[in-house]
């Protein structure tokens, strides 16, 4: 019988929501704000960003450089992130 402890989608959404909970803070700073939309079943998670993200020409850098790259440390089953509308 396999004892490795295997995260349920729940666990990962939570340990998501706490990370995103503390890049959260850097992004309203700035007049924007980032929301959790949800995680896909092959690690992907969506976001939504609203305020000064929208339209930004930074908020890809805030993707990939701010939220994707502290998820992917923190929350291995995490792959990617994308911005969903």
């Amino acid at each position: 019988m396999n004892t490795s402890a295997v995260p349920t989608s729940d666990q990962i959404r939570d340990r998501v929501a706490k990370v995103i909970s503390l890049i959260r803070p850097a992004v309203q700073s700035d007049g924007g704000d980032v929301e959790l939309v949800g995680i896909t079943s092959d690690g992907m998670v969506e976001v939504r960003l609203h305020g000064a993200c929208v339209g930004c020409p930074s908020s890809r850098m805030t993707l990939q450089l701010g939220i994707e790259r502290n998820l992917k440390a923190h929350v291995p089953e995490v792959h990617g992130v994308r911005a969903v509308s």
